[in-house]
């Protein structure tokens, strides 16, 4: 008998002999922590997290990587092309369209878990988060961000003093520069009767206008920009995957 064998030969008898059966206990994953957190932090009325939840969240967010959540980062459809799509021959887009795809993790009335998996040069087009408040970690690849600020008018502003956000980061455009996924926690999620409706919007460039008030500004002009609400984009293109990481304990 190989030293191996013997080994467990020795394990086998011992483990027949204990009159106790023990189980060991299984290490929490760090989605589980994760989730546990949020728990702790989010309610559904959409009130602000205590001040110190925040870093508390992007601490844990920093030490979880693909593995943690099912993903690999070598994905061969990430890049994959779904070919030319559209409703017509005006509304047609002209170049493989690859989709973004969606995991859900976990939802409820406090807050969403959830992943987007990016094919190279896949965008999420410039949108808000009413109300709300987002935390993004991307979990492998290169990602561009441009996020902006809701800006109070300065004839509005008195006694908060020049450059006063009413938000921070509130709105936001994603691009992927290579394959890359993004998990993301949305408290509370979007509901539209609650008046949390995902709006699309495109930017123009500050001096783009003039309004008569480009004096009142603080800061530069190239820091500013003009937004106008469209309809949802029509080459926003979203499939809904499969979650395959650790299941979560309610």
């Amino acid at each position: 008998m190989s030293q191996i064998e013997s080994t467990n030969a020795i394990f086998s008898q011992e483990k027949k002999e204990s009159p106790f059966s023990v189980k060991m206990a299984k290490k929490s994953s760090s989605i589980q922590a994760l989730f546990d957190l949020c728990k702790k932090t989010f309610s559904p009325s959409g009130a602000p997290p205590p001040s110190q939840a925040i870093p508390k969240l992007s601490s844990l967010l920093d030490t979880i990587g693909p593995a943690d959540v099912g993903l690999r980062e070598d994905n061969p459809e990430d890049d994959r092309g779904h070919g030319i799509f559209g409703l017509n021959g005006f509304n047609r887009i002209a170049r493989w369209a690859q989709p973004i795809t969606y995991l859900d993790i976990f939802e409820c009335d406090s807050f969403t878990m959830c992943i987007f998996c990016f094919p190279t040069s896949s965008v999420i087009p410039l949108h808000d988060h009413p109300g709300m408040t987002v935390l993004s970690k991307v979990l492998y690849g290169s990602l561009h961000v441009k996020a902006y600020d809701w800006v109070e008018p300065a004839r509005i502003q008195k006694g908060k003093g020049p450059g006063y956000f009413t938000e921070w980061g509130n709105l936001h455009c994603f691009t992927a520069i290579t394959p890359c996924a993004v998990l993301d926690i949305l408290a509370p999620p979007y509901q539209e009767a609650s008046g949390r409706k995902c709006t699309y919007y495109h930017d123009y460039p500050y001096s783009s206008f003039s309004t008569g008030n480009e004096a009142e500004i603080s800061g530069k002009e190239e820091d500013y920009a003009w937004l106008a609400e469209i309809e949802t984009p029509d080459d926003l293109y979203m499939r809904q995957g499969v979650y395959t990481g650790p299941a979560i304990q309610v």
